[in-house]
């Protein structure tokens, strides 16, 4: 059953304020997410079809319009998959982080406009099918809610909603990107961890998002691959930094094989100080 807007609102309200880049927009319960313009429906980047073609080229065109090269097509294919799977996953995690409600979102109901004026990542639309929730939350009583005994639970509820919207889209980007089975899965694994582990930070939440992702992500929940695996490296004098190893590679050293990313496997810890804190500063 759809889950009425209340529920979620106040979660999507706050991610919109504290990243301006990106608007979560809710659907109706009678209506149809977006369609045409610059909108793609997440159904469509479940096939190998015009809609990932169309999707894909418009990173194909941004890498040879910021860096000058042209990336293999299966490196665009990454890219393409974390232009979408970071701010999706946000859609799940941030209600679950901010209010402990889980919505569904089946592809058929989420819509992504990455063309919109103002917006470094663009637009999310979205009518989820319902949310879970624990005892005693207030929206226990509205329609499409369901309430799980504890918070062990709620975790197995995001995990669940997570892996009910990714598995397709994966299935239609997995083939691009010449990966498969646990690769795809470290993938969305890294996109649920450092997605949330960022909004927090903007929230002023890190510490809290850190230890709910490792409850969230031990090691050993599949078909996720890895585990949230954050650990403390000396930054500045007096200071720690903190950092994690991803457990898939962005592909980004192929375009500039001199620039990783900070938490990359080929990223070495002598390096990480300076990248973090650039990447904390921007």
């Amino acid at each position: 059953m759809p889950a009425p807007q209340p529920a979620l609102t106040a979660a999507y309200a706050r991610l919109n304020r504290a990243f301006p880049g990106l608007a979560v927009l809710e659907v109706g319960v009678d209506e149809q997410v977006p369609e045409g313009g610059g909108w793609v429906s997440a159904a469509s980047l479940t096939e190998d079809g015009v809609g990932l073609d169309t999707f894909l080229a418009q990173d194909d065109a941004q890498v040879l319009r910021d860096y000058g090269v042209r990336a293999r097509p299966d490196v665009v294919a990454s890219f393409g998959l974390h232009r979408y799977a970071w701010p999706a996953c946000l859609l799940i995690t941030v209600p679950w982080f901010l209010l402990r409600r889980v919505p569904r979102l089946p592809v058929a109901g989420v819509a992504y406009d990455r063309t919109a004026p103002g917006l470094s990542l663009g637009r999310l639309a979205v009518r989820p099918a319902g949310f879970a929730c624990l005892p005693g939350d207030p929206a226990a009583a509205l329609p499409g809610a369901r309430v799980v005994p504890d918070e062990e639970a709620l975790r197995a509820e995001v995990r669940t909603a997570v892996a009910e919207h990714l598995e397709p889209v994966l299935a239609g980007f997995g083939p691009r990107m010449r990966r498969r089975g646990r690769a795809l899965w470290g993938t969305a694994t890294d996109e649920v961890v450092e997605g949330l582990w960022y909004v927090a930070r903007l929230l002023g939440e890190e510490p809290r998002a850190v230890r709910e992702l490792e409850a969230l992500f031990p090691g050993t929940t599949k078909p996720y691959a890895g585990a949230a695996a954050f650990r403390e490296l000396a930054g500045p004098p007096g200071k720690s930094l903190l950092t994690r190893d991803r457990v898939s590679c962005c592909m980004f050293y192929t375009v500039r094989p001199e620039d990783t990313c900070a938490t990359c496997p080929r990223t070495c810890d002598a390096d990480r100080p300076g990248k973090l804190s650039a990447a904390a500063t921007s």
